[in-house]
């Protein structure tokens, strides 16, 4: 089998930080959402994965990824022109894939459990297609499946502007060769694109044997800032404590923390789960349970909790305590003279902010 993981889109839903850089590479404890992908295809077995790349962001996408080695795989890079759907990025990769069943996996879904038990039976079984499907109370702008009183899928719908069903479309496929056979008949919507959901509902239509397995473990579309601070807490509460930095005697460290190499902690509290970013700097500070903060970063003089700080970026002298906030790159975030208020920030790459 072979892998495919989906690394284009502008990722509106995330910008400002999508302006200057892909959103698959935010980071999630510190290491980006697309590394998460590539694991659990190596985990399942799978080491030959094709990325789809886009031209805006597909070189910063290489840089980060290289040729794979470094995860146990073997990457290739096909570049789709522009955003023209799920099925469009399936169907310029059919020369990679060639007769091969393979895993689709959209580079900025987050599961934790990984994808083994899921891709062993796909590779064992007859069936031409495996979706993933999530239960979800009240899903929005989500692809959603409906099934028959037998459990067998017989439709999906894409967004629907109603609600018809609580299963929803996890960003994780299986196919085997007929997918592009599928993706042949089908037109695209009414945006323009040519949807995944419609390709499998010809599936479906053809009479191919598509199924389904049903997710116990947590899975998130990491497309907002809510939900990049819900995976980071996904992987913050099972990280394993390792100090690899340097710990003043004034300091206290309580819970699993972990601290990359170069990080130093001075007379502050770093409260777990938590980590704390390669020569990254604490002085002075707390820094509170679900808290990632990247390389390079100086933390003095504030209060920092359930939050993700991003690389090079400089907090110092707030009196308020920082909390449910994503922080882009390259930010500077100081108290300025005036009046406190409490602080809840989404700032994009290379912002500098004063706090009154």
């Amino acid at each position: 089998m072979k892998g495919l993981i989906l690394s284009g889109g502008k990722g509106t839903r995330l910008r400002p930080f999508t302006y200057t850089g892909a959103k698959q590479l935010v980071p999630v404890a510190n290491k980006p959402v697309l590394f998460y992908a590539i694991e659990d295809l190596v985990e399942a077995g799978i080491s030959d994965i094709g990325i789809v790349i886009s031209p805006e962001t597909g070189d910063q996408v290489q840089a980060a990824v290289g040729d794979g080695a470094r995860f146990g795989a073997r990457v290739d890079y096909i570049v789709q022109d522009a955003p023209r759907g799920l099925a469009h990025g399936v169907k310029i990769a059919q020369a990679y894939v060639g007769d091969d069943k393979f895993v689709l996996f959209l580079g900025d879904n987050f599961i934790r459990g990984g994808i083994v038990a899921q891709v062993d039976a796909f590779r064992r079984g007859a069936m031409n297609c495996q979706i993933l499907l999530y239960r979800m109370p009240n899903p929005q702008n989500l692809g959603v499946a409906l099934l028959d009183d037998e459990h067998r899928v017989t439709q999906l719908i894409e967004k629907p502007d109603h609600f018809v069903s609580d299963l929803v479309l996890v960003g994780i496929y299986m196919f085997d060769s007929h997918i592009f056979q599928a993706i042949e008949q089908i037109k695209p919507s009414q945006r323009g694109e040519l949807e995944i959901t419609h390709a499998i509902q010809k599936l479906i239509d053809l009479g191919y044997d598509v199924r389904h397995h049903l997710l116990t473990s947590e899975w998130i579309d990491t497309g907002k800032m809510s939900d990049m601070l819900e995976a980071n807490r996904l992987v913050l509460d099972i990280i394993e404590a390792k100090n690899e930095g340097q710990v003043d005697g004034a300091s206290v460290i309580e819970g699993r923390v972990v601290l990359q190499p170069g990080a130093v902690v001075v007379n502050s509290t770093i409260r777990g789960p938590a980590i704390i970013g390669e020569r990254t700097r604490v002085e002075n500070a707390f820094v509170g349970p679900y808290t990632s903060i990247h390389h390079d970063c100086v933390i003095q003089n504030c209060e920092i909790e359930n939050s993700v700080i991003l690389e090079n970026c400089r907090l110092h002298d707030l009196s308020r305590r920082l909390a449910d906030s994503l922080i882009g790159r390259n930010v500077e975030v100081a108290r300025t003279d005036g009046r406190t208020q409490t602080l809840k920030l989404m700032i994009g790459d290379y912002s500098k902010v004063g706090i009154l």
